[in-house]
């Protein structure tokens, strides 16, 4: 048996998450309190009680990287040892502190700046995002084409077969969504981010955050790390900041990322953090793995007698 562990991206966030392994588990508290000794406010609050913050990309993000990594504490306490790491955009940050390749308090810091870079690069409202579901990602790529007399609109994520993300700028992003919905989409549902996250409009991001990357000293990854912008294992340290550059304006290739798992032998997948997103993902992508996913106690308590 062969482990991947998968990180939650943004979206998954909801005000409570993270509340039953907080008041359970120590190393939880511990890992809140680290987040809040480098980031200076009440990550439990944030997560607990302030919902219009929570949705609000620059707490976001370390929010979700603070729950996913104290969740993640509680498994290695019970001694899971994943084979192998990848997260869906923001959740690869939470899979490199996974690897070793660099700690939690930088990686909290670090999201908390790519949060702000993210939404000041295209203002509120601006942009859009959509979800299509239940046609290919070739159909929702034209559609996207024939769509541009009206702007800027790319693919952002090919999350499994049948679901594609595409995202620009409103009105372009708009009249995809209608075009995609008469080439026979089951939904096509807008999603609940602040801007159009993983296409080319995300550049300005991109160069602010090359500038905080270069005071990171990276460590050597002790498990593979499967990236989201080739969907392959990142092969050397030396090139996590050019992927994490790249990574906030390249589309998400997770769909990619889980057949490459699955090739490297993973029969095991589980999601740490908020939701189970990404196990309706892998359950779409690939047949027969076992999938759980850990957020609170109930689902702890499935996984650890999944992974005996």
């Amino acid at each position: 048996m062969k482990t991947a562990v998968m990180f939650s991206g943004q979206g998954a966030q909801y005000v409570g998450m993270g509340k039953e392994l907080y008041d359970e588990w120590a190393c939880v508290r511990d890992t809140f309190q680290e987040a809040e000794d480098v980031l200076g406010f009440s990550v439990s609050r944030l997560c607990f009680e302030e919902e219009e913050k929570l949705g609000l990309t620059e707490y976001t993000q370390p929010a979700i990287l603070t729950m996913s990594i104290a969740a993640y504490r509680v498994l290695l306490e019970h001694g899971f040892a994943p084979d192998m790491a990848a997260g869906l955009s923001l959740g690869e940050y939470s899979a490199l502190v996974a690897s070793g390749a660099i700690s939690f308090s930088e990686a909290v810091s670090l999201v908390r700046k790519r949060g702000r870079f993210m939404s000041e690069a295209v203002p509120q409202g601006v942009g859009g995002m959509y979800a299509a579901i239940g046609v290919d990602s070739v159909q929702v790529e034209e559609a996207c084409a024939r769509a541009k007399e009206a702007g800027f609109v790319a693919c952002s994520n090919y999350n499994a077969p049948g679901q594609t993300v595409f995202a620009g700028e409103k009105a372009a992003a708009d009249a995809a969504a209608a075009i995609v919905k008469e080439m026979g989409a089951k939904m096509v549902v807008p999603l609940n981010v602040s801007g159009p996250f993983h296409t080319a409009l995300l550049e300005p991001a991109s160069r602010q955050l090359a500038k905080q990357l270069q005071s990171i000293k990276w460590n050597p990854m002790q498990i593979p790390v499967i990236t989201n912008v080739t969907g392959e294992v990142i092969e050397n340290k030396e090139d996590i900041a050019d992927i994490l550059v790249r990574q906030v304006m390249c589309p998400v290739k997770w769909e990619s990322c889980v057949r490459t798992m699955a090739r490297l032998g993973a029969d095991t997948f589980v999601e740490v953090g908020p939701g189970k997103t990404l196990c309706g993902f892998v359950k779409r992508t690939v047949k027969g793995m076992t999938i759980v996913n850990v957020e609170n106690h109930s689902s702890l308590e499935q996984a650890l007698k999944l992974l005996k």
